[in-house]
């Protein structure tokens, strides 16, 4: 029997994201202004530049960018100038735009996978919690997707002044949880801000990896939140 009590979930690209992805709303957005962009080579530089975010906020000048409005726009809007050199798009004025669109609540929806394994956690006794790296608004993003209540513990890097990977925030959701690290298990999509400091604290760590990012992580791991609730019964 499993002796998970809590299973926090990570938010961007884990149970929230872009839509209809972010490659596509870039190139949507791209193509508005006349700038022709491919959603396939959107994916290709994200899926480059994803495993290196932290490095890129050291790059940016940022370190923490979800701590502080100003400090998010910097970080994001250099993002998207990376991504535009890397996709070969010369635009002084389109990385405010596309920081502008990905910084609005009504751009983002839940992936289909969510709420049915929301409802068969709780269904098997879990209760449910939130760990992400994330301006404060991403409480209006859960509020309009009707989720908001669905969390037992909220912890948000913007809200709380603390951001992954330190494992200071672990620590606070384990401390509002109620429970002993061992008995928590933590899902996020990235090695370096989720998986490894979840573990530093003695979460078990599940990686999310839907697009095959990560070929050998060496823990365990799911392509669809679909596997959540056996594998988790099994920890």
């Amino acid at each position: 029997m499993s002796t998970i009590e809590i299973v926090f979930f990570d938010a961007g690209e884990t149970i929230i994201r872009p839509y209809p992805s972010f490659p596509q709303l870039f190139e949507q957005i791209c193509r508005a202004r006349g700038v022709e962009v491919r959603a396939a080579d959107v994916r290709a530089v994200q899926e480059r530049l994803a495993p290196h975010l932290v490095d890129l906020a050291e790059d940016s000048g940022v370190s923490k960018p979800s701590l502080d409005a100003e400090d998010s726009r910097r970080f994001w809007t250099f993002l998207y100038e990376r991504f535009l050199t890397e996709l070969g798009v010369d635009d002084d004025t389109l990385p405010r735009e596309l920081y502008a669109t990905f910084s609005a609540s009504s751009s983002y929806k839940l992936f289909d996978d969510v709420r049915p394994v929301f409802t068969e956690l709780e269904e098997r006794g879990y209760r449910l919690g939130l760990i992400s790296n994330f301006e404060g608004w991403l409480q209006q993003i859960l509020v309009e997707q009707e989720v908001g209540e669905s969390f037992d513990v909220t912890v948000i890097s913007g809200v709380e002044g603390v951001e992954k990977p330190d494992p200071a925030i672990y620590h606070l959701a384990v401390e509002r949880a109620g429970v002993d690290p061992r008995h928590c298990v933590h899902v996020g999509d990235s090695m370096a801000l989720d998986v490894e400091p979840a573990r530093e604290v003695g979460i078990s760590a599940v990686l999310l990896d839907r697009v095959g990012r990560y070929p050998d992580p060496g823990c365990p791991t799911i392509g669809s939140l679909e596997e959540l609730p056996t594998l988790v019964s099994n920890l």
